[in-house]
């Protein structure tokens, strides 16, 4: 399936199986060479490495490593990470670390503007909330990958007062400096938020669906006793508190349901003590950070995925499940919408009690589970990081001619 597109005056969010006008149509090595871009410089809050790293860090890896196998010399410019060289070659792109959480943002502004990392012929920015403002500095070829609208996060995860700068700077200051610079976010539920929340123009916003790994596929049965897998950083916005509950409502009908939740984070103390004050710590395990096997292994394993976010642009580990062949349960949230076709892939609810009915009619229901696993793998074919990659870099492209 093409990344969708919005022509000059279209505002709704049909998919257009097409390119962009005036944009060259072939793969990424011919629109490259059509381009002229040779060297991108990416600027990004965290990379891959980050303990903090993820769906944003793994979506900016995955098109960074394509550009980079294409023949684009890709540098990013990311934070510190503690234990981590200050420079690194990663998957033919490189990284470099200067900085922490909050001084990367003017660090790696002085540093573009200084030319410390060699020339670049595009840049492209990862707005994480926190914007670089590369628009106010950048002058050339440049792109914005925006994934969501961070505004029901900004009071999980900051103190009162920076959490209203936040998200001040991210509704109000910034957006009139974007108003020329391509967006680039993952799904057309997304995109409505951005136009609704930051009043991006229609005609600048693109959506271009994440892909998948091809680890993910599926293979055996989930296993007998029904369980439900959270994947995912535990931190407040996950809602993984919401989700202990709902199981523990599940549990009521489906009495041996067990949950494993994969991630770290600092919620993990308080998660653990709500799941033993409800009295299931016995059917919960804190599975920690596991490897790429292990994961795919969970997702096989499990009879659903489920997540409570509250805010989220895609939902990379939903749709991962999806290509194993295990259906999911979700908030119904702008990005969820796109990843899961509720009926179809996995089921939508909207509160703790909404999620735990979901959970019982999947779950208890080895037919209803078998129906929505077929629909998810279905669904899930139609991922490709390739078409991913190779989509973004149009839209850059576009901006060569444009300025």
């Amino acid at each position: 399936m093409a990344g969708r597109y919005d022509f000059p005056g279209m505002t709704d969010d049909r998919p257009l199986h097409a390119s962009r006008p005036g944009l060259p149509v072939g793969g990424l090595g011919d629109l490259m060479a059509s381009s002229g871009i040779r060297r991108v410089n990416v600027l990004a809050w965290r990379d891959l490495d980050d303990p903090e790293a993820g769906g944003s860090e793994l979506h900016s890896h995955e098109v960074m490593r394509r550009w980079a196998a294409a023949g684009v010399e890709v540098t990013a410019r990311t934070s510190v990470v503690a234990g981590r060289p200050p420079d690194h070659v990663r998957d033919g792109y490189r990284v470099i670390r200067r900085a922490g959480r909050y001084g990367v943002f003017p660090a790696a502004a002085l540093a573009e503007l200084g030319r410390r990392h060699g020339p670049r012929d595009a840049l492209v920015e990862v707005w994480n909330g926190v914007p670089f403002l590369s628009p106010i500095w950048c002058r050339g070829p440049r792109m914005v990958f925006q994934h969501h609208h961070h505004g029901a996060m900004w009071p999980l995860v900051m103190p009162p007062l920076r959490a209203w700068f936040g998200s001040v700077l991210e509704r109000r200051l910034a957006p009139p400096f974007y108003r020329y610079t391509p967006i680039v976010t993952l799904s057309a539920s997304s995109r409505r938020e951005l136009l609704a929340n930051l009043g991006h123009r229609p005609e600048g916003v693109h959506v271009v669906e994440p892909g998948i790994h091809p680890r993910f596929r599926p293979e055996g049965k989930p296993e007998a006793a029904p369980l439900v897998l959270s994947v995912g950083r535990l931190m407040p916005s996950k809602g993984i508190d919401r989700l202990l509950e709902a199981v523990s409502l599940a549990r009521q009908s489906v009495h041996d349901l067990r949950l494993e939740i994969v991630g770290e984070g600092p919620e993990e103390g308080a998660l653990r003590q709500r799941a033993t004050d409800l009295g299931i710590s016995e059917a919960v395990q804190f599975r920690g950070r596991v490897d790429d096997e292990a994961l795919v292994s969970a997702y096989r394993r499990a009879a659903v995925v489920a997540s409570a976010s509250v805010s989220e642009g895609w939902g990379m580990t939903l749709t991962e499940a999806a290509a194993c062949g295990t259906p999911a349960v979700a908030s119904d949230i702008n990005g969820h919408r796109d990843a899961v076709q509720h009926g179809t892939s996995g089921l939508l609810a909207t509160d703790r009690a909404g999620i735990a009915a979901a959970l019982v009619e999947i779950a208890g229901n080895p037919a209803r589970r078998a129906e929505l696993a077929a629909g998810a793998t279905r669904m899930a074919t139609r991922f490709d990081w390739d078409r991913t990659a190779t989509e973004a870099f149009r839209i850059l492209a576009s901006t060569v001619s444009h300025r």
